[in-house]
């Protein structure tokens, strides 16, 4: 046992410093150091003034704790650009009377990723996410949790497509 205890430890310097894999799930190359996430564009119809920067931000934050990657303002082995495409309410349930009786706010981005060191991994996507809320409610009382729990739906679908490429 002590044998096994001593192997493994021994092993997991190995296995994180080859690059391509490590326990917060991104395969990123050992070669690549930097990364730079520009500002979401807003080019939604219906206006948020604060979500681009919401998302910005989070996105930035969850590199920030999850990779080791430097952020730097231009030209980083790693770029990120996006934008909001909608922000869009709908009714999400209809009552028998014919009366909504949830609204569901979407939120749509398109993002923009470059690999400089390994352009096959570029991509160019689009992701949504939503929340329902009970139509008693008016967006604005609910907006900014709704929105909360988006962007972190958002950044974690971001994430995932780019460096954990799942």
């Amino acid at each position: 046992m002590k044998r096994l205890i001593i192997c493994v430890l021994l092993a997991l310097p190995l296995l994180s410093a080859c690059g391509i894999y490590s326990f917060t799930g991104t395969s990123i190359q050992a070669d690549v150091k930097t990364i730079t996430i520009n500002y979401f564009d807003y080019k939604a119809l219906k206006v948020n003034p604060t979500l681009s920067n919401d998302l910005t931000e989070a996105l930035k934050d969850q590199f920030r704790k999850l990779t080791r990657l430097e952020q730097v303002d231009m030209d980083g082995d790693l770029e990120i650009s996006g934008e909001v495409t909608g922000y869009d309410v709908r009714a999400a349930a209809i009552t028998a009377d014919e009366v909504a009786a949830q609204n569901r706010l979407t939120v749509s981005v398109k993002i923009n990723f470059e690999n400089r060191k390994y352009p096959e991994d570029n991509l160019e996507q689009s992701f949504s996410a939503y929340e329902d809320y009970d139509s008693m409610q008016s967006l604005e009382a609910v907006e900014s949790t709704l929105c909360e729990s988006i962007v972190k739906k958002l950044i974690e679908d971001i994430f995932n497509a780019t460096v954990a490429q799942w």
